[in-house]
């Protein structure tokens, strides 16, 4: 019988360009917990350990945070991701404005 390993996308995030193209796609989701999840994918695939620090943060707290069932404080979340060398990019959203 085939042995099949489990997927885990921090084996391929291995590059800037790679990392946000995986974190666009997760933003554009609009889910909260699926984002988490992948800023926590990208911070395993820079070393927990190094982003926490780099971050200000403790390692356990981290992992918390970005485990996608809770919901990290937004400062965290910018912290993390300048970290990781990426930055949020904000852009008009396509099609007619929606009403406030």
């Amino acid at each position: 019988m085939a042995k099949i390993s489990k997927f885990d996308a921090a084996e391929y995030l291995d590059n800037p360009a790679t990392i946000a193209a995986y974190l666009t796609e997760a933003f554009e989701s609009n889910d909260p917990a699926l984002i988490s999840r992948a800023i926590g994918t990208v911070a395993r695939a820079k070393g927990m350990a190094g982003v926490a620090s780099e971050a200000g943060v403790s390692r356990e707290s981290l992992y918390k945070s970005l485990s996608g069932t809770t919901r990290p404080e937004f400062d965290t979340v910018r912290k993390v991701l300048n970290a990781v060398g990426v930055k949020l990019v904000v852009e008009p959203i396509a099609g007619p404005a929606k009403a406030a």
